[in-house]
């Protein structure tokens, strides 16, 4: 029987647990190099990871997958989620795999898959290759014993990656004399973040850069902003930037430790991009997840936003799509189209720091005149995902806010793609009608589907 294994951002499970076992990334190796096999010469795909326990079987396992069915296979280590897209586009191979599950915990691991212009694969391929992944593919592969393919670790990794980082911030402008605290999350970018802005001259002060395999995203990161908030007001540090597991995703405390989200830095980034002349269309991408503060914010300097449905890989499509140049996700997905081919969480930040020097104020000011309006995010854990107009009292009470809220805020429910939850997202004027709604949704869902 065929079964999915790819949701919203590639495969993701429980390490060890189907499809993230061994046989099965055996045969999901052999179905990727299969489907990136265009003729009969050897092609080559490149394999990142972040630094999860479990990273160092998976890679294995599918590279034993891929060799097995006649491809080579590059290992780059602990690498950022943007820094395989990078190498696999630079070094010109065929597809680039990381190996991450992003935000979650270590227990979790995932599989996203690049093509080799750098970019993730569209629904349409990924179905594709489940369909081979579903399929007999011993008897179809016939890979006779001198046409395996070989494993090499790339030494160098981290220093391509990092000086391609570098010469993105102008060289007019200096580091030096800043204070700046980094929270890696002990995940991928534990070595390079630290080094990125230590070699551009800024003072920094570091957290969670001790990974030990389950400690990835445990009390530090883009999870746990209170973590760098406290950092830069203890230290007096100038900025502090948080990342995730993947580092594919940015959050910020400014010089006061107020924490900045993904909205507040998409505000910054189109206004700046706009002075710059640089905002094609005068448009940005954000999703259905965003502030209507950002709306309004925007729309305010003549700025227009298009919003998709929650997941970077929706911002880049839409920002490809219509050949737009900022996108991202209040999350801290933020996508520079002219720069990168997905979410960089270092690269934000010295975008971010381009800005503060050049306007030559501190974060705080930037950010005076964006207001964001109350919101309230729950998420539940769920024990199934039935149809959410299917729950007895959904469909009025969804009624009921729409009516009483207007056009001054808004209900968002939805299941994660990645994860068994159901978030609840409730926006209002104040944060009485906020805390209303999201008890009477939570309590609704909790009664109904909600995990013991």
């Amino acid at each position: 029987m065929s079964q999915s294994i790819f949701g919203t951002d590639g495969v993701r499970g429980e390490a060890n647990n189907y499809p993230l076992d061994p046989q099965s990334l055996v045969k999901l190796g052999q179905a990727i190099a299969k489907y990136f096999l265009t003729d009969q010469t050897k092609h080559t795909i490149l394999i990142g990871k972040d630094t999860r326990l479990s990273g160092y079987m998976i890679e294995y396992a599918i590279a034993s997958g891929l060799t097995s069915a006649g491809a080579n296979v590059y290992l780059t280590g602990p690498l950022p989620t943007a820094g395989v897209a990078y190498l696999t586009k630079s070094m010109r191979v065929d597809a680039g795999i990381m190996v991450s599950a992003s935000h979650n915990s270590y227990e979790d691991n995932g599989i996203k898959i690049f093509a080799a212009d750098g970019f993730k694969l569209p629904d349409s391929v990924e179905k594709e290759i489940e369909e081979l992944f579903n399929s007999d593919l011993q008897s179809s592969l016939d890979v006779k014993p001198q046409s395996i393919g070989k494993i090499k670790r790339i030494d160098d990794a981290q220093g391509r990656y990092i000086v391609s980082l570098k010469s993105f911030f102008p060289r007019h402008l200096s580091l030096k004399g800043m204070k700046i605290g980094l929270d890696c999350a002990n995940g991928a970018s534990y070595q390079i973040a630290p080094m990125v802005f230590d070699e551009l001259g800024a003072d920094i002060v570091t957290r969670g850069v001790s990974p030990s395999g389950k400690n990835i995203n445990s009390g530090f990161g883009s999870q746990y902003p209170e973590v760098i908030s406290k950092l830069v007001v203890e230290q007096n540090l100038d900025v502090g930037f948080a990342f995730d597991g993947d580092s594919d995703r940015l959050v910020v405390s400014d010089e006061k430790g107020n924490v900045v989200d993904g909205d507040q830095l998409i505000a910054l980034f189109a206004k700046y991009y706009a002075e710059k002349n640089k905002l094609t269309n005068n448009t940005v991408v954000t999703t259905v997840m965003s502030n209507i503060g950002l709306d309004n914010y925007l729309s305010s300097l003549g700025i227009n936003t298009l919003r998709t449905n929650v997941g970077d890989r929706y911002v880049l499509e839409k920002l490809r799509e219509d050949n737009l140049a900022v996108g991202g996700e209040q999350s801290g997905h933020i996508i520079f189209l002219d720069s990168s081919t997905c979410g960089d969480g270092v690269l934000a930040g010295l975008k971010l720091l381009e800005i503060i020097l050049e306007s030559g104020k501190p974060l705080s000011q930037l950010l005076s005149d964006f207001h964001l309006f109350p919101q309230k995010l729950v998420n539940i854990k769920v024990k199934r995902k039935p149809p959410l107009t299917e729950i007895k009292g959904y469909n009025e009470l969804i009624s009921e806010s729409e009516k009483d809220l207007g056009d001054k805020g808004r209900v968002l429910i939805r299941y994660s793609g990645t994860e068994k939850l159901v978030r609840v997202l409730v926006e209002a004027e104040d944060q009485k009608q906020c805390a209303k709604y999201s008890d009477r949704f939570s309590d609704l869902l909790k009664d109904s589907i909600g995990a013991i």
